[in-house]
């Protein structure tokens, strides 16, 4: 009783004894890790190096991901090889990377990256005047390259040859707890790298673990930090939060951490707008849905419902200013895909998706004449009609339009006709049909005014 009064009014911790040169071993019995879920090309990588006398482990997410029972989709092996020596083992290898070197083996598709365990040098490495580190390097030690990871839940290494995980940090324990903690003082390690702000964001959303105290409270006053990092760096962790099957999630942990300013502008805005929070559920909630169902999805239409109300609003005021209809939605589009450009370095063909989905939109409105079917083989016509069935879903327009278009996709020839019979039978078409008809009346009055009018809103 007296010994542990004494340590707790010393504030004797246990974590402090820890020795994190030396790891935790454990074994199967006491890990739980179902060998089945290990890729064979990462048990193939493994066995090749430790064939050739090095050490060779699978590492970081996919150990964490084994040991909550979960099939990783990504395998990474750490080695004491070199980048070059494990370029000679392996035909379809590369070497990558400026800022830390790693190896890229390929197996037909699939894709494995093979780092060299890290050294202690952060200190020596090159950084930029807010701590980035640009370059490192330094090559080390097993229990160096723990030390160097981010989260105890990612510095664990297994061994696929004898089965056993080796904990450096108290990772397995943290998993259990369901607890995210950084390892090191988390200032200088988020100071190092920001981007590790995101990865911590997006890991307890996922996961749904609680993110620790001391890892957490850095975040808000250090979040401004990532405005230094390489937009395409960004972009790139993004698009995994986005594509993590847990996006709504992550953005509200963005929002509740104080990370959302700066990486998609105006989005508490359009959060806090009924018609906008709608939407922007609706569509994270069908992409985690697709994610689930292990269905493909276009970062473009993430994109492009995240960044719509934006260019909703610029469209309107654009009208308002006397823009007609398709050249404000043109300029609504330049205006947010240059803001968001600069700050996520959108790749073109991203870009060019969003834009074509926008620019769908309008078109879905003419359901005349052949205007219909030139719309159905538009190349992004699917993705333009989901994006349609968002907007009448959302309460944003007429849920009508959305039912006349499935029926129109889904439907025989003969159906389709029927509803543009329909359709040209709406008060509103009739009127677009008559100015033609004056017009061929009095040709000789008119000049033929008339018919240019009629045939423009036509088209």
């Amino acid at each position: 009783m007296i010994k542990k009064f004494i340590r707790k009014i010393l504030g004797v911790k246990k974590e402090a004894a820890r020795d994190t040169t030396a790891p935790v071993v454990l074994g199967p019995a006491q890990h739980g890790i179902d060998p089945k879920l290990v890729s064979s090309n990462a048990i193939r990588v493994t066995s090749s190096l430790q064939e050739a006398g090095f050490e060779a482990f699978v590492v970081g997410g996919a150990v964490r991901d084994l040991l909550l029972g979960v099939k990783p989709k990504d395998f990474d092996i750490a080695t004491n090889a070199t980048p070059e020596q494990v370029k000679r083992l392996f035909r379809r290898a590369f070497i990558i990377g400026k800022r830390f070197q790693i190896v890229h083996v390929m197996f037909g598709q699939d894709l494995l990256e093979v780092t060299t365990f890290r050294g202690a040098g952060a200190d020596s490495a090159p950084k930029d005047e807010h701590g980035r580190v640009l370059r490192d390097n330094t090559f080390g030690l097993q229990h160096e390259d723990a030390l160097r990871r981010d989260f105890t839940i990612n510095a664990m290494y297994y061994n696929p040859a004898t089965q056993e995980v080796l904990d450096y940090h108290g990772g397995v324990e943290d998993i259990r707890a369901k607890t995210l903690r950084m390892i090191g003082k988390p200032e200088e390690r988020y100071r190092e790298d920001p981007v590790r702000m995101l990865r911590v964001v997006r890991f307890a959303a996922k996961l749904k673990f609680t993110i620790e105290p001391h890892t957490a409270a850095p975040i808000p006053v250090m979040a401004p930090l990532i405005n230094n990092v390489p937009a395409p760096r960004v972009f790139d962790e993004m698009l995994k939060l986005l594509m993590s099957g847990h996006a709504l999630a992550c953005l509200q942990q963005l929002r509740k951490e104080g990370l959302h300013h700066g990486l998609l502008p105006l989005l508490d805005v359009v959060l806090e707008q009924p018609l906008g929070a709608k939407f922007v559920t609706l569509a994270l909630d069908a992409t985690d849905a697709r994610i689930a169902a292990g269905k493909t999805v276009s970062p473009g239409f993430l994109f492009a419902s995240l960044l719509w109300h934006q260019v909703l609003e610029k469209w309107t005021a654009y009208r308002a200013a006397g823009e007609s209809t398709i050249p404000a939605l043109h300029l609504a589009a330049d205006d947010v895909l240059d803001s968001q450009t600069e700050k996520l370095a959108l790749q073109r063909k991203i870009g060019s998706d969003m834009r074509d989905i926008w620019s769908m939109q309008p078109r879905f409105e003419r359901r005349v004449g052949k205007a219909p079917y030139k719309l159905l083989e538009h190349l992004r016509f699917r993705a333009g009609y989901d994006f349609l069935l968002l907007r009448c879903a959302s309460g944003e327009i007429d849920t009508d339009i959305g039912e006349w278009w499935t029926a129109f996709y889904e439907g025989d020839e003969e159906t389709r006709e029927a509803l543009l019979v329909s359709a040209n039978a709406a008060p509103g078409a009739v009127k677009k049909k008559r100015p033609p008809r004056r017009s061929t009346r009095s040709k000789s009055n008119t000049g033929g005014g008339s018919t240019t009018t009629g045939s423009s809103s036509g088209e």
